[in-house]
């Protein structure tokens, strides 16, 4: 789930005698969790469905924020109001928030990744799939990508391999009208891009340049892909077909950092490869002290 919340305001503490701050807000706030423990007080409305209980939540610790994140929708900004048994309870969040301390938040709701849709897509047959439009296989298949990303964004490489692997999967077992074929090659470049990428970061760089090679059959100029091979014969120390991928990607991107800095990478290391073997072949052929030979008694 994407979103933004602002640091808490803390307006009152439960045994203080005074409580205009909390009741001059609190009045104009809807009542969302039944007991008037979460408030809330929407400043921009949002458009389409509710956040459902099984969507990708990211950093979601206080109870409060759980529950005025499942009555938002997406693009949504609004304010809250939990009392300590919402937020931070008894024991406050020292320094900042001391305890029985009722708190404000603002939150804005970017997006968020509804699992249980997704799970149950992929849990169907080829056979059943098939029986869908193609909107609603690419929208499985970007959903299940974008698990994979926030999985990725957690150094969670693994489990971000598995989702991208799984929209793949849904994405080559689709058969789309010549028509429309284009979007099916557009949503497997930006998996083979991602699965390429998470291989790099795996130290399985084979993998990682199939995967950015399976780009290219689709984009062969695409920067990023010839980036990820690149990358990925470094190091495999194919120096020179490491080369030949990130010229092409300078070709495509003349001004980026991250390939020329590669290239630069390269030449350094292809330097010290080339000083090794000298020196190898230095002591192979020097001349050695004994002048005897073979077979001599």
């Amino acid at each position: 789930m994407g979103g933004s919340a602002r640091n808490p305001g803390v307006l009152q503490r439960d045994d203080s005698p005074s409580q205009s701050p909390y009741q001059r807000l609190s009045q104009r706030m809807l009542d969302i969790s039944g007991d008037r423990g979460v408030l809330k007080d929407v400043i921009r409305e949002g458009a389409g469905e509710l956040v459902t209980p099984d969507a990708s939540v990211l950093d979601i610790t206080l109870w409060g924020m759980e529950l005025g994140l499942l009555s938002m929708r997406r693009g949504e900004l609004a304010r809250f109001l939990f009392t300590p048994t919402y937020a931070y309870g008894t024991l406050g969040c020292p320094p900042l928030i001391p305890p029985n301390t009722t708190v404000l938040f603002e939150i804005e709701l970017l997006d968020f990744l509804d699992s249980a849709e997704s799970d149950k897509f992929c849990a169907l047959s080829a056979e059943q799939q098939g029986q869908f439009p193609l909107q609603k296989v690419l929208k499985v298949a970007a959903t299940e990508r974008e698990f994979g990303n926030y999985l990725f964004r957690q150094n969670r490489f693994y489990d971000a391999r598995t989702r991208y692997k799984r929209a793949l999967m849904l994405l080559h077992r689709r058969t789309a009208p010549a028509e429309e074929q284009h979007l099916v090659e557009t949503a497997k470049l930006l998996v083979f891009l991602n699965l390429s990428f998470t291989y790099l970061k795996l130290e399985r760089p084979t993998m990682a340049l199939r995967y950015g090679e399976q780009a290219l059959v689709i984009d062969q100029k695409n920067a990023k892909a010839l980036f990820r091979c690149g990358q990925a014969c470094l190091l495999m120390t194919e120096y020179q077909k490491a080369r030949d991928f990130l010229v092409r990607a300078q070709r495509e991107q003349p001004f980026n950092h991250d390939i020329n800095n590669e290239l630069k990478k390269l030449a350094s290391y292809y330097r010290d490869y080339m000083d090794r073997e000298r020196e190898m072949c230095h002591r192979m052929f020097a001349p050695g002290d004994s002048g005897s030979t073979i077979g001599e008694n």
